[in-house]
């Protein structure tokens, strides 16, 4: 069999005939320090085709998936995506520009069209996540900067009143809007806290570079947000408790129907060390599966998922071939979680 180079993980499917879906955004408007996510989701499909499928730990714990079976596919990037993500990119750089050398007016228009572009890409992406829900067995985004999550989660969360998010971040992304930009992706989180009831509880995971502000948000809000602070998780282990206990408890604080948002920053620096603004300290590859395998012990069921902020560097694929795994990792263990 000839493989296509545009597959997913080498299986030549077509999305109409695949279990998974997945759906690239290559966008990066509010990028507000290191660029290159856009990038993400054709290098991570390029880089997904040397991994093997096969999971031990699902494997060992009675979840033998065949994922060649199912099948895993990505849709082609919209060419007005694409060329909306680059104009919106272009306005973002000059919002930042023109606010340092004092041209306030200039700054403003361009943000508007920013913020105008952004609600746009809210509305596109929820659209492809609900037709793609309706006709697979799961659908997942592939980012772009975090703020590509909201579409996303607003439409799981419209199919899965009372659904739980459960973000795995180096930021809390609970701003209330950065740089002026309403929908950027240090403020997804209050966005979804703020505007979509559906959402019943945020537990995030590894946050280790916040604010006062968004401090304060999550410790007001009445355990509507559950933070496990990397600090928190850290002092955990200094006192002997085991990282399966910790995913235990982190697993146990989740509704019944569980979204994953997952920002590649939320791991160790070594482990994307491109991504646009990493943050020293972060999970280790083994402590994120081991959080997500704790969900699907529970027999919460997780709906559906992103994966953001992989940005490939200038040489070789590290970055894209992390971000590949932790893909087949985030589809396995939802599939694995599947239940009637």
């Amino acid at each position: 069999m000839t493989v296509s180079l545009e597959s997913m993980y080498g299986l030549d499917v077509a999305a109409i005939d695949a279990g998974v879906v997945l759906v690239p955004v290559p966008w990066e408007a509010t990028t507000s320090y290191g660029r290159g996510t856009a990038k993400g989701p054709e290098a991570i499909r390029a880089a997904s085709r040397q991994v093997d499928l096969f999971d031990v730990a699902l494997a060992r714990a009675g979840h033998e998936l065949d994922i060649a079976e199912i099948g895993v596919a990505m849709l082609e990037a919209e060419a007005g995506l694409i060329e909306r993500s680059a104009r919106a990119s272009e306005l973002g750089g000059q919002v930042v520009r023109a606010h340092d050398e004092g041209r306030s007016e200039e700054a403003a228009a361009a943000r508007e069209k920013v913020n105008e572009a952004s609600v746009w890409l809210n509305d596109h992406v929820g659209d492809l996540v609900s037709t793609w829900s309706d006709r697979a067995r799961l659908c997942g985004v592939v980012g772009g900067d975090h703020s590509v999550a909201f579409g996303s989660i607003r439409a799981h969360a419209a199919r899965s009143p009372g659904l739980g998010v459960l973000q795995f971040d180096a930021h809390a992304d609970l701003r209330v809007a950065y740089q002026g930009f309403v929908d950027s992706h240090a403020s997804v989180m209050h966005r979804v806290v703020e505007q979509l009831p559906d959402v019943a509880r945020l537990v995030s995971v590894g946050v280790r570079d916040l604010c006062a502000e968004e401090f304060a948000v999550a410790a007001g809000s009445a355990d509507r947000i559950v933070p496990f602070y990397f600090a928190d998780l850290a002092r955990r282990r200094d006192r002997g408790d085991t990282f399966d206990a910790t995913a235990r408890d982190i697993a146990e604080t989740l509704p019944e129907r569980v979204y994953v948002s997952f920002d590649i920053d939320g791991l160790d620096p070594s482990l994307c060390p491109h991504t646009g603004t990493p943050v020293p300290g972060g999970l280790s590859l083994a402590e994120a599966d081991a959080v997500l395998r704790a969900v699907v012990a529970s027999g919460r069921r997780i709906v559906g998922f992103d994966l953001c902020e992989v940005a490939p560097g200038p040489v070789g694929e590290w970055d894209a071939n992390v971000g590949a795994r932790v893909l087949l990792k985030l589809i396995s263990c939802a599939l694995a979680s599947q239940h009637d």
